[in-house]
C-alpha cells in the first residue's frame, strides 16, 4: 500500500477544501441554527463533480477512486457536515448502488442526473421497529405481476424531502425472511407517496431528515434493483461502502475541530502564556492528533481495500468505529480547549460535538460495527 497520495488526488482534495472554505463556511452557522438544507452548496458540489465521484464518466461521472472521495469528504466535513451527509449518501448508497447493481436502463435514467446534482438520491432501509436488523422489514413489496404494491413507513430517511430518486427496501416474501426482500426505486411524486414532517435533529441540523409514507405506491417491476429477493444482500454491500463514507466525515469532523483548538491554544493567552504552552492542553492536542491519524489509516485502508477489489465488510466497520469515536472524542476536547467560548456558536466546535455523534449511530451504530468485526476475529 503507498502512502503517497497521487497528484490527481491531491488535486481533488485541494479543490475540495477550497470549496468547503470559500462557499461552505460562510453560511454553516446560520443554517445550523435556522436548520436550512444548503440547496445553492448542493447544486454547486454537482457542479464540480462531487456528487458522483466513482460513477463511471459515460453516465456522467468524475469516475474516481475511493481513496479520492474519503479525501473530499473529510475537506467537506471538516467545515459542514450537513452538506457532506448529503454527499455520502448520494455516492455512496444511491449512485454506486444503482451503477453497481443496476440494470443498464436504470444506469441511464438516473445516474447522469444523480451525478451532475440536478437531482439527489435517498436510501430508505429503517423503520420505527427496524433499523440496525434489516431483516425485520415491515414495509411491503406484493407482487403484482407487472409491478409491485408498496406500502409501509420509513423513517430517519436523509434527503427525506429533497430527493427525487428513493431506493426502497421492502419485503415482498414473509416467510423467505431475508431472502424475500427486494430493492425498488421509486420516484418523487408517485400516487401515494408521502413525506412525512421534517425531523428536529440535535446535529447536521442543515440535512433534512424526514419520515416516509408509502400507501398503495405502485412501483413497475423495471424498476426493482437486481433479481426478486436481492433487497437485503444490495442493503447489506451498500452499507459497507457507506461506512467509508461516514468514517470520512467523522474524520473530518475530528480533524476540522482539531485545527480550531490547535489555533485558539496559539492565540489565547493565560498566566502569561499561550495555553498550548501549558503541559495540559499540549497532551490533549497530542493525543487528538495521534488519534486523526490513525483514523486516517484506517479510512484509506478501507478505501484501498474497495479500490483494489479486497473485502471491505470488515476494513470499512473498524473505520467507521474509530473515526466516530475519535469524532466525538475530538470534539468535546475541542469546546474544552476553547473554555467558555466552546460553548457559543460563533466558535463552531459546540456544533462540531453535536454533528459528531450522529456518526455514531447511522449506517449501523458503533454497537453494529463491533458485532461485524467480532465475527470476524472469532471466526477468522
Amino acid at each position: 500500500m503507498d502512502f503517497n497520495y497521487t497528484e490527481e488526488q491531491l488535486m481533488i482534495q485541494k479543490a475540495a477544501r477550497d470549496f468547503a472554505q470559500s462557499e461552505l463556511l460562510p453560511g454553516v452557522i446560520e443554517r445550523d441554527e435556522t436548520e436550512t438544507f444548503p440547496t445553492e452548496q448542493i447544486k454547486q458540489m454537482g457542479e464540480l463533480g462531487f456528487l458522483g465521484m466513482m460513477v463511471d464518466p459515460k453516465y456522467g461521472g468524475s469516475g474516481l477512486d475511493t481513496v479520492s472521495y474519503v479525501l473530499a469528504m473529510e475537506e467537506i466535513s471538516k467545515v459542514d457536515a450537513s452538506a457532506s451527509v448529503v454527499m455520502s449518501v448520494n455516492n455512496s448508497l444511491v449512485c454506486w448502488g444503482i451503477q453497481t447493481y443496476g440494470s443498464e436502463e436504470q444506469k441511464e435514467k438516473y445516474l447522469p442526473r444523480l451525478a451532475s446534482g440536478e437531482i439527489i438520491g435517498a436510501f430508505c432501509l429503517s423503520e420505527p421497529e427496524a433499523g440496525s436488523d434489516a431483516t425485520s422489514q415491515k414495509t411491503t413489496a406484493i407482487d403484482k405481476g407487472d409491478h409491485y404494491l408498496v406500502n409501509g413507513t420509513k423513517n430517519w430517511i436523509t434527503n427525506g424531502k429533497t430527493a427525487s430518486v428513493y431506493i426502497v427496501i421492502a419485503q415482498t416474501d414473509v416467510e423467505k425472511r431475508h431472502k424475500g426482500i427486494n430493492a425498488l426505486i421509486i420516484e418523487r411524486g408517485a400516487e401515494g407517496f408521502e413525506i412525512g414532517p421534517k425531523e428536529r435533529k440535535m446535529g447536521i441540523r442543515g440535512s433534512d431528515t424526514h419520515s416516509l409514507m408509502f400507501n398503495d405506491v405502485k412501483v413497475p417491476k423495471e424498476n426493482r434493483i437486481g433479481e426478486d429477493g436481492f433487497g437485503f444482500k444490495f442493503a447489506m454491500k451498500v452499507l459497507s461502502g457507506g461506512r467509508i463514507g461516514i468514517a470520512a466525515q467523522a474524520l473530518g469532523i475530528a480533524s476540522g475541530a482539531y485545527e480550531l483548538a490547535l489555533k485558539y491554544s496559539k492565540e489565547r493567552k493565560s498566566f502569561g502564556t499561550e495555553i498550548s504552552n501549558h503541559q495540559a492542553i499540549a497532551f490533549k492536542l497530542a493525543d487528538m492528533a495521534v488519534n486523526i491519524e490513525a483514523a486516517r489509516h484506517l479510512c484509506m485502508k478501507a478505501a484501498w481495500d474497495k479500490d483494489n477489489g479486497n473485502n471491505y465488510d470488515v476494513s470499512g466497520a473498524m473505520a467507521k468505529l474509530f473515526a466516530s469515536q475519535t469524532a466525538m472524542d475530538t470534539a468535546i476536547e475541542a469546546v474544552q480547549i476553547h473554555g467558555g467560548n466552546g460553548y457559543v456558536r460563533e466558535y463552531h466546535v459546540e456544533r462540531m460535538m453535536r454533528d459528531a455523534k450522529i456518526t455514531q449511530i447511522y449506517e449501523g451504530t458503533s454497537e453494529i460495527q463491533k458485532i461485524v468485526i467480532s465475527r470476524s476475529v472469532i471466526n477468522g
